[in-house]
This record gives C-alpha cells, sequence and structure tokens, in this order.
C-alpha cells in the first residue's frame, strides 16, 4: 500500500452490493491510488469478496477485518489509522455501494493539488442541470433539514455532510482527527468537520459537486434514523461548540474494539 492515495471503503455485509467489476476497471487505469478494504465484522460473504478483489490486485488493495462489528464511523476511523502508517500524501473514504463513482477520486485528488490550502474535499449532491444527481426525494428533503441544522451547529454554511466520498491531505493536523473515536455513530462526517473547526481549520474543507451520484438499492438507512443524527448532533454541539470547548479533550473510549481485535485477512478467514 505504496501509493500517493489511499482510499479507505468500510464494508458491512456487502457481498451482494460489492461490484467488484467497477472496483477492478478503476484499478486497471487509474495510477497511485490504493484501496483499503475494511470488513466491520460481516457475517456474510462479504470477507470472501474482498479477499477475491485482494488477489486480482495485490499491490493496491489491503483488506483490514474488525472482529466485531463497530459502525461505519469507528471502520472508517481504524482504516484511516492504518493507511496513515504507509504515509500516503492523502487519505479518504468512500462508500462501498460507488453511489459516487470511484472516478470522482481523480478530481478530488487534482484539486488538492492545486489549492496546497485545502485540508479536505467532500463530495456535494447537487442536483444541477446537466449532472446526474438520482436521489430519492423523501431523502433529499430530510437530507436538507438535517444539513441546515448541521450549519447552524457548525457554523458553517455546508450544503452536504452526509456524502459519502471524501479525500483529505495528510498532515498532523488531519491525522489528529482519527486519534479519538468519535462521539457519534450516524454523523461522524459532521463531527470530523467540527474537530477541523475546532483546530483552527475550518476554512479548509472544499465542497465538491458531483457529476453523478446515485441511491444504491439496499441503504439500511432508515428514516427513524434521522432522530438518532439529531441527538447526534446536539452532542456535536455540546461536545465541539467554543462555549463547551473543554470538553472535546476528554477521550472516549469504544466499548466494542479494543486495538488487539483488528487483523488482516488470512488464508484461514478466506478458506
Amino acid at each position: 500500500m505504496s501509493s500517493e492515495t489511499v482510499i479507505v471503503v468500510p464494508c458491512f455485509n456487502e457481498a451482494a452490493r460489492l461490484d467488484l467489476a467497477a472496483f477492478a476497471a478503476f484499478l486497471e487505469y487509474t495510477e497511485s491510488v490504493s484501496l483499503l478494504m475494511v470488513d466491520d465484522g460481516s457475517t456474510d460473504g462479504t470477507p470472501l469478496v474482498l479477499e477475491r478483489l485482494r488477489l486480482r490486485h495485490p499491490q493496491r488493495v489491503s483488506v483490514l477485518r474488525l472482529g466485531t462489528n463497530a459502525g461505519k464511523a469507528e471502520a472508517v476511523r481504524r482504516g484511516v489509522r492504518l493507511a496513515l502508517r504507509h504515509a500516503p500524501a492523502m487519505v479518504g473514504y468512500w462508500d462501498a455501494d460507488l453511489a459516487t463513482p470511484l472516478e470522482a477520486t481523480l478530481g478530488f485528488r487534482d484539486l488538492l493539488m492545486a489549492r496546497p490550502e485545502l485540508s479536505l474535499v467532500m463530495g456535494s449532491r447537487v442536483a444541477l442541470l446537466g449532472r446526474q444527481i438520482r436521489r430519492s426525494w423523501k431523502r433529499h428533503v430530510l437530507g436538507r433539514v438535517f444539513a441546515t441544522l448541521t450549519s447552524w451547529v457548525l457554523g458553517l454554511p455546508v450544503y452536504d455532510t452526509q456524502c459519502g466520498a471524501k479525500l483529505f491531505r495528510v498532515t498532523p493536523q488531519v491525522a489528529n482527527l482519527f486519534r479519538r473515536p468519535f462521539r457519534t455513530r450516524w454523523v461522524f462526517d459532521v463531527e470530523i468537520l467540527a474537530r477541523l473547526a475546532a483546530s483552527g481549520a475550518r476554512d479548509t474543507t472544499y465542497e465538491f459537486p458531483l457529476e453523478c451520484w446515485q441511491d444504491v438499492a439496499g441503504s439500511r438507512l432508515r428514516p427513524s434514523d434521522f432522530l438518532v443524527a439529531g441527538w447526534d448532533l446536539a452532542a456535536i454541539y455540546w461536545c465541539y461548540s467554543p462555549r463547551w470547548s473543554r470538553l472535546s479533550d476528554v477521550p472516549v473510549q469504544h466499548p466494542a474494539l479494543a486495538e488487539d481485535t483488528i487483523r488482516p485477512l488470512s488464508q484461514r478467514d478466506a478458506a
């Protein structure tokens, strides 16, 4: 995993949805990008599917297995921390369903290279004429409500925090964003922005309007999850608002994982 850019892909029971052909095609025509697939304690055939991808591209694909399901936030955090050990120039995370095509990574990377003042480029699902943004109207409305609340909590005019396509320039400041477990499981993307703002880098994020995005069947997101997300937003405000900033240094221990529960995919697992 020596590429300049490493993309972390969290996976939980994704055996039926992983598009291996799309991943493989991206790797075949793209240089200097590696994939770190994180199996978040899957109970289906996901480990075998990931191993097939790794065997096809052993120099470009790594697999990290978590012993128990810890949730997307912790899977991403652990994956990013592992990727950082290999000192890439950029690291990001991407949804396993490829609702955002992996090709968008290249535009994100070009922007970070051209704009050295930026720390983070994140996809934004803006339904403009000439673009292919296919999103159900219910999720769009709920997303707009959530984005409005998020803007108020963060004090930033952010349009779309929850798109699962983000790329960071690797710096000590960015590495520190992933040092401690997130307090929230559902809206850790917002918590990353809150941590970035608290570090003094609130103006180093760029929202990249996507050319293409589409809902993929099989999403586990339910309308009731937006209620949980609202509670998480309140927790972020409490922990990261300047008024309460002293609380942001309190360490958080993830209840499900310890370091020794993370291990690479072994031949025995693939058998």
